[in-house]
């Protein structure tokens, strides 16, 4: 999306220090824009459930990066049992939205793929890379649904002999 001319993404590694996750916080739309940056597992979790990002896609996106945080942390702490931890973590953010499925299906998926990680180095690698693709999927998914959506108000428009066509969204619309 643009903002002020600006491309952005509602969720992102801070540029100058990739232990740091910034999201939009949704809560501020339409009448400020806020970028608020997650440093810990504990901070993703509350910004899931109190609503700094919203829908879906970007739930499961601020979940994924948590893991993120919490390898960063398993790695900074120097932790006995790393996946433990990352267990924990896990937990800590599914609890904050027990029904909400992209939220559990990007946990699971970032605890599947350090089944074969032993040390926090690689754990830590492992989370970000996967998290990184998880945001890209979904980047593309909203993508395709502007693509879909176009010739539906293409459609509109021309009826309305190129009048304004008012579209409300929700959730992740593309």
């Amino acid at each position: 999306m643009l903002v002020d001319g600006v491309s952005r993404r509602t969720i992102w590694l801070h540029p100058d220090d990739p232990s740091i996750v910034q999201i939009i916080d949704q809560r501020c739309l339409p009448h400020r824009f806020v970028i608020e940056d997650l440093k810990t597992v504990e901070e993703a979790a509350k910004a899931i459930l109190d609503m700094h990002v919203r829908g879906a896609p970007l739930i499961g996106a601020t979940a994924a990066y948590g893991m993120y945080l919490a390898a960063l942390a398993v790695q900074r702490d120097g932790a006995d049992s790393p996946k433990t931890a990352m267990g924990k973590a896990g937990e800590l953010l599914k609890g904050t939205r027990p029904t909400a499925v992209n939220l559990q299906w990007a946990v699971d998926r970032i605890t599947a793929i350090l089944e074969t990680a032993d040390d926090a180095g690689t754990i830590v690698h492992k989370c970000k890379t996967e998290a990184e693709r998880i945001v890209e999927e979904d980047v593309e998914i909203c993508r395709m649904i502007g693509v879909h959506g176009l010739s539906l108000i293409e459609e509109i428009s021309a009826r309305k002999d190129g009048g304004v066509v008012n579209v409300l969204t929700h959730c992740n619309a593309g």
